[in-house]
């Protein structure tokens, strides 16, 4: 027994080191948030690890409903005592804590005095409350928010289809007058007009993840029958015979809470948005996993690529593979069944088609 509490004495300290936050060699002691910020930028100025978000900030993983807490402003320092991120108007025992700064003042002879103080005045800016910085930043992910991306078999199959106009337009905008077939009643007058794009497969089984559509403009039924009368309220891209409807969407919560994913996932690179076969930070790239394989908005990966394979100085030896190697972060934000678009938050080399996106250690 006695050997036995010494051997998890021992281990002890190894198990709270590997789970502790590592510092950034040049975190400072706080830093005063402005607009553009954001919550991972501000964690990624003091942590090698910005995704450890409970830990980071001081909370359970259970209680962070919305990290919308910080605004310009406010003041991010490092609690010395938790190693823990606090936010605060200005941080205690700062020159900002104030109204103004105390310092003593100094006679000829060297000594302090304590009842002479200089006073300097601080700038102090008041926030509105729809100003609190996002967590990540939403003009390279807002567009994939509220429109179709992926949509399956047999939504394709079943999705609604724009027959023509009433001049017999080949190209139609904003405004023209439309009729659909397919077109149900019980869903409502607003539609997303789409057009299939490529089709996603996974590469290693083959297997049919979903098509790919391009968002082409917004609809309104003005009249539901056999053909439905549409009007093109919006069109960002040329419309054409042929192209689909979808259901409107009103959009998606956009405060995810930054987290590793419970369970091991092995995702691989199956599309680089844009038609692109390299991308660096701020991409989006398309995994082929999404909610069946345990994926949610929210989570974090880290990417991974592939090891050189050395070749072996003798015929009588194998080829060395060498370990893969990790060089950036993965942020999932939209998920679908069989796949999820993600947001390359970090990366050291070009992201590439194929490179392995994993359950960060």
């Amino acid at each position: 027994m006695r050997k036995i509490i010494s051997l998890i004495c021992l281990l002890l300290p190894i198990t709270l080191y590997a789970d502790e936050l590592k510092l950034q060699e040049n975190a400072p002691d706080r830093y005063i948030v402005v607009k553009g910020d954001t919550l991972w930028d501000i964690s990624a100025k003091f942590f090698k690890d910005p995704w450890k978000w409970p830990q980071i900030w001081g909370y359970n993983k259970d209680t962070i409903k919305d990290p919308h807490w910080i605004y310009p402003g406010n003041v991010v320092y490092l609690d010395p005592s938790t190693h823990t991120l606090k936010v605060g108007e200005s941080a205690p025992g700062s020159a900002e804590s104030g109204s103004a700064s105390e310092i003593p003042s100094v006679t000829e002879n060297g000594q302090s005095t304590s009842d002479t103080v200089k006073l300097y005045p601080r700038a102090r800016q008041i926030t509105g409350k729809g100003e609190a910085i996002p967590l990540i930043s939403l003009k390279d992910i807002g567009p994939f928010l509220s429109r179709p991306l992926v949509i399956d078999e047999n939504e394709l199959d079943s999705a609604p289809v724009l027959i023509g106009t009433y001049e017999h337009r080949k190209l139609i905008a904003t405004g023209d007058i439309a009729y659909a077939k397919d077109m149900p009643g019980n869903k409502g007058e607003r539609w997303q007009v789409y057009r299939p794009s490529q089709t996603f497969r996974d590469p290693d089984t083959g297997e049919v993840l979903g098509h790919e559509v391009v968002y082409l403009g917004d609809a309104v039924v003005e009249k539901f029958d056999t053909l439905s009368t549409l009007k093109i309220s919006r069109s960002i891209l040329e419309i054409a015979p042929g192209d689909r409807f979808a259901q409107a969407t009103t959009g998606f919560a956009s405060n995810y809470q930054p987290r590793a994913p419970e369970k091991q996932i092995n995702a691989k690179i199956i599309s680089i948005y844009g038609g692109l076969q390299q991308a660096g930070q701020n991409a989006v790239v398309t995994l082929n996993k999404g909610r069946r394989d345990g994926l949610e908005n929210g989570h974090v990966l880290a990417l991974f690529q592939k090891g050189d394979v050395v070749p072996s100085d003798s015929t009588f030896s194998a080829d060395t593979t060498l370990p893969d190697m990790r060089y950036g972060l993965l942020f999932v934000f939209r998920v679908f069944d069989k796949v999820s678009y993600a947001l390359v938050m970090q990366t050291r080399l070009p992201v590439q088609i194929s490179d392995r996106a994993s359950t960060p250690d």
